[in-house]
């Protein structure tokens, strides 16, 4: 389903790690491909619009820092134009150049960290998940019956950008054609079993995992559509198919839309109708990983998801405390461990607050990689590097453990953890 949308916007909080330095101002117009920031670290990467429109507003928040730019489209789309270079004179560095100027490099992730990837680097290998395992995930592929080719196309393309090889993860329920015609340009890795298998960071933990002075790169299926859009017709289109899931959407279903939009102009009329006094909350992405935004706000640059659940802002008599059966929960706290193939329609509510944390072994049963979670995580909170990196943290970025907070009796927030170990090993060892 296509739509109309009123705004978008580019968020610099989207990407970690970056430090936004405008190259617009209010009322300046764009072509989608135009620059809108750069990065102060590495000002060659560049963060591009990704419509053509007028620029409305700049919003600023605390110190100064810029929340997000807005655009209001034209009626007409408009491009930029860049030169692309012929297939056979395609080169790592050309290819290179082409993504930064046109706004495409941001899609490249590093492993380790989950980082943008520094253009200067060579990785050991690029790894690809062909499937999303999350909770409501979009199917990729029915996402590929309409952009095989191009996904094709960006997947032959960055084969210029390693030495090594181009891993491709596939779920053993995998169907689409397009998968077939690359066996012989890429390594398919199969995979089954439930989330995180679709993770990337899993993939790699078991196709070829990164030691200590090693880097990787990663990037998704809408990035290499995008990627083999560009290659073709010298604009940018990031044009993409999201699914809008969740316990209060009424039917869920598949928009195109263009990155940055306006999540209104996807929920409205697509809602249930919600109970007196009580909310519910918008995610752009999947349960696990996604980000809170406001029900005007704007769909994230790397969302493949927009899912609407109940808020648990209502009071329980008893709270966690009464017996129920019609709780999830992954110990004996509720009886309803006693229908294990129960479904349930899940909220925000935390049932229970913070705690010291509890050795439970609910970790290990959620985390199919050979670490010790518990330990890691510890190791954070010490501050310990070598301890760190003795258990694993170069292999996990936040969304390899999610789960992990999900089950998490402790309520602890695990995903925040990690990205602080990062953060850390960032700072002192770069």
């Amino acid at each position: 389903m296509c739509i109309r949308v009123s705004e978008y916007a580019l968020t610099p909080d989207d990407y970690i790690g970056v430090t936004p330095k405008l190259l617009v101002k209010v009322d300046d117009t764009v072509k989608a491909g135009t620059p809108l920031f750069f990065d102060k670290k590495h000002p060659e990467i560049l963060f591009t619009s990704p419509v053509s429109g007028t620029v409305t507003a700049i919003n600023r928040g605390e110190k100064r820092k810029i929340l997000n730019i807005i655009i209001r489209p034209s009626q007409e789309r408009e491009y930029e134009e860049f030169n692309v270079p012929k297939a056979e004179e395609l080169t790592a560095e050309s290819l290179k150049e082409l993504m930064l100027k046109s706004g495409l490099w941001p899609f490249v992730i590093q492993r380790p960290y989950g980082i943008i990837a520094d253009p200067a680097d060579t990785p050991r290998d690029i790894f690809v998940s062909g499937f999303d395992s999350a909770p409501l995930a979009a199917d990729f592929d029915f996402i590929l019956q309409t952009s095989g080719d191009d996904f094709a196309a960006g997947i032959e393309a960055i084969k210029k950008l390693t030495p090594g090889k181009v891993h491709l993860g596939l779920s053993d329920e995998s169907h689409s054609k397009i998968f077939a015609k690359l066996e012989d340009k890429v390594q398919i890795d199969t995979f089954s079993g439930p989330h995180p298998a679709g993770n990337v960071g899993v993939q790699i933990h078991h196709v070829a995992p990164i030691n200590k002075g090693e880097t990787v790169w990663t990037m998704d299926v809408h990035s290499l559509i995008f990627l083999g859009r560009l290659l073709k017709t010298g604009k940018l289109d990031m044009s993409k198919v999201v699914a809008l899931a969740g316990a209060c959407v009424e039917k869920p279903r598949y928009y195109r839309i263009i990155s940055g939009a306006r999540v209104d102009s996807i929920t409205e009329g697509a809602l249930k109708p919600v109970k007196e006094g009580r909310s519910v909350r918008v995610i752009s992405g999947n349960v696990l990983t996604g980000k809170k935004i406001a029900e005007d706000g704007f769909v994230s640059f790397y969302a493949n998801t927009v899912t609407v659940i109940p808020e648990g802002d209502y009071y329980e008599m008893f709270g966690w405390i009464a017996p129920s059966l019609n709780k999830f929960s992954m110990s004996h706290s509720y009886f309803s461990w006693l229908t294990p193939k129960k479904s349930y329609n899940l909220d925000t509510n935390l049932n229970g607050g913070q705690r010291a944390l509890v050795v439970s072994g609910q970790y290990e049963k959620v985390l199919p990689m050979d670490i010790y979670p518990v330990y890691l995580i510890k190791a954070i909170l010490a501050g310990d590097i070598d301890k760190m990196e003795n258990l694993g943290i170069y292999e996990v970025i936040e969304e390899d453990l999610a789960l992990c907070e999900f089950v998490c009796t402790s309520k602890t927030e695990v995903q925040q953890i990690v990205r602080q170990g990062i953060d850390l090993l960032i700072k002192e060892l770069n």
